[in-house]
């Protein structure tokens, strides 16, 4: 069994997690062209992929998930509320000021005063018809707005400003490799955004099984719709494997999961100062230092003394900020706190990158 971290960080995560008849693509948070690179890289090969797996809807885990699922044609892991919510992300969506909506509604009034007066015409090219004409546009026809965005008066009718729909694309609609796939294959060259070969729901707690991988979700501590850890077991060679980083804070549940692992990914996203004295808005520093937001050194050390039982032979550190901290710092603090168990054959840190793959773990 192996774990490959190809990416992890804030600009984009994924990891792959294989034994010999089954590969796990953990999150998709690079463009398909960059994850089909790096598992290039990393010596392994993309069209073996059995499945995606998602751990939170977050633009960081899903940047090229509907390309590469759709190019490779392979079933995508959700639980059913990170489902609907990437769903709800990459779907356009229209959207209109209120005073656009206050015209809309008066524009359905007219059209409904306009039909009434229509029904009870015997002329077919009577006043009321081409009042209705004026009125209500045919569909797709564009209208003038009010530059001051208020009604108008035009002698005796009343000028409705045009109900403009603005349509707002979530950037995780958009992956370059679009284009790519547009080229070779022109049918599928405008997708539904939202469109995946097949989807298959799990939830948190509950075991499932992909080929000869056992898989358990765990809830963590995170602002998105119902995010998951995983912990990963090979069914024939009796290793475990864990993935768990953006949470904020180590849950219970979270300590008990990560028990018996002989690979551990675990989250240490940032020094606590170099937070504290970052660039980052107030309202993003808050947000990343809440209990729904990411692992510091600092808590990510505090579990590995206190909470963490010492069997892993490797401990990856993951999702670390290019902004708020630095490797030195989280190797430094992990070391710290796994102290003399550390040995060649036992609780060896790795660090995962932004840039480039990690080399493949295999057990």
């Amino acid at each position: 069994m192996r774990m490959t971290v190809l990416a992890s960080g804030s600009k984009g995560n994924s990891t792959v997690v294989a034994t010999a008849d089954t590969r796990i693509l953990v999150d998709a948070g690079l463009s398909c062209r960059e994850l089909r690179k790096r598992m290039a890289a990393a010596g392994e090969d993309p069209c073996a992929l059995s499945a995606i797996l998602i751990t939170h809807e977050h633009q960081d885990h899903v940047a090229g998930l509907a390309t590469m699922a759709r190019r490779l044609r392979i079933p995508v892991y959700f639980t059913e509320p990170t489902h609907r919510a990437w769903v709800r992300m990459v779907t356009p969506r229209s959207t209109m000021t209120y005073a656009e909506w206050l015209a809309h509604v008066q524009r359905e009034k007219e059209l409904r005063a306009a039909q009434t007066a229509a029904s009870e015409c015997t002329t077919p090219h009577s006043q009321e018809s081409v009042i209705l004409s004026e009125v209500v546009p045919p569909s797709g026809t564009a209208q003038s707005k009010d530059p001051e965005g208020v009604h108008a008066a035009s002698g005796d009718r009343t000028v409705l400003p045009e109900v403009k729909t603005t349509v707002t694309l979530n950037a995780a609609a958009s992956d370059p490799d679009e284009d790519e796939i547009a080229e070779t294959e022109p049918e599928a060259a405008k997708p539904d955004p939202s469109f995946l070969p097949a989807v298959q729901y799990f939830s948190a707690g509950a075991p499932f099984t992909i080929g000869d991988i056992a898989v358990t979700p765990f809830t963590i501590p995170h602002d998105a719709a119902d995010p998951c850890g995983f912990v990963f077991e090979s069914r024939t060679e009796n290793i475990r494997m864990a993935v768990a980083t953006d949470l904020g804070y180590v849950p219970p549940n979270v300590k008990a999961a990560l028990r018996r692992m002989d690979v551990i990914l675990l989250e240490s996203n940032h020094d606590l100062e170099m937070l504290r004295d970052g660039p980052y808005p107030w309202s993003v520093k808050q947000r990343v230092l809440s209990r729904v937001g990411h692992l510091s050194n600092h808590a990510a050390a505090e579990f590995l003394s206190r909470d963490y039982d010492g069997g892993a032979q490797y401990i990856v550190l993951g999702h670390l900020s290019e902004q708020n901290n630095a490797p030195e710092l989280a190797m430094m603090s992990a070391e710290q706190a796994v102290g003399n168990r550390m040995s060649l054959l036992g609780n060896r840190i790795l660090l995962a990158r932004q840039d480039a793959p990690l080399a493949p773990i295999s057990l």
